[in-house]
């Protein structure tokens, strides 16, 4: 089962294309890449970012897809507004079944990601496209053009961020001022002219190796959506492989800043009951 991952390159190792291989990978998937940009970067921080060519990363792109039987795409890191089109049309053109739509745009270090030209290509070219998009509560805020404060304006948030066109919105809440952390999300079932809110709740785990963590969550949503999961599931399955990575990598001394999590703790620590995490709808 082939993932393509689109995304940038993290000198450091704790996000971007590689946290997305190493979920791919810790998952049972197999990872295929296109990288967006290449970023000089560390647990301290993003200290420069090279772009690749628009037309370099459309040739890695239909590389893939025209060799590999792709399940799903997880988009990460888009830097350059003309390669939002790009991207599109490669969607359109290989009709990929899953896309997940993280709209990166402010490393966890604070460093911008994303030009301000591209945030508007996004809703109008990607958005509509995608199966699920992950943004964290200060991506939900530049989208909307509104503060996001709380676990019942986040849920208003989501829905008006599914007016976009995605089937599903989910907001990660981790940097809400609480001890749970909350995600949101919305799904529309357009079949059945529903629309649900779905509510996923743990425990704050104290620790600052939280690099990359938005960038596991995606990925592991893609890699359960091509596993046959349905919205909601990938989702529950994927907060609870990136909650355990949290908490296996919670001591670990990678660098001096903000470190990764463990990715590869035991697979068989997924299968256990996750009493600590409950979800509403």
């Amino acid at each position: 089962m082939t993932i393509l991952t689109i995304a940038g390159s993290d000198s450091g190792g704790g996000a971007g294309i590689q946290a997305d291989i190493k979920t791919i990978s810790a998952l049972g998937g197999f990872a295929a890449s296109a990288i967006t940009a290449v970023t000089v970067q560390n647990t301290l921080g993003v200290s420069n970012i090279h772009d690749i060519p628009c037309n370099i990363v459309a040739e890695q792109i239909d590389a893939v897809l025209s060799d590999f039987a792709v399940k799903a795409i997880k988009i990460g890191m888009i830097n350059q507004a003309d390669l939002v089109d790009v991207i599109a049309s490669a969607i359109k053109k290989h009709r990929v079944e899953y896309v997940v739509v993280d709209p990166v745009m402010v490393a966890t270090s604070g460093d911008k990601l994303m030009q301000n030209a591209t945030i508007e290509k996004l809703k109008k070219e990607l958005f509509p496209l995608a199966t699920i998009i992950t943004p964290n509560l200060h991506e939900a805020a530049v989208l909307l053009g509104t503060a996001i404060n709380n676990a019942e304006e986040m849920e208003s948030a989501a829905a008006k961020l599914g007016s976009f066109g995605s089937k599903s919105v989910l907001i990660k809440g981790g940097h809400l001022s609480d001890n749970e952390m909350i995600d949101v999300l919305w799904v529309n079932y357009e079949a059945e002219n529903e629309e649900e809110i779905h509510t996923f709740s743990v425990p704050k785990i104290e620790t600052k190796n939280l690099h990359g963590t938005g960038c596991t969550l995606s990925a592991a949503i893609a890699v359960f959506l091509a596993y046959g999961k349905d919205i909601p599931q990938a989702v529950e399955l994927a907060k609870k492989y990136v909650t355990i990575a949290i908490a296996a990598g919670k001591n670990m001394h990678i660098g001096k800043g903000n470190g990764p999590v463990n990715h590869f703790f035991d697979p068989q620590k997924l299968r256990i009951n996750n009493q600590n995490s409950k979800t509403e709808k």
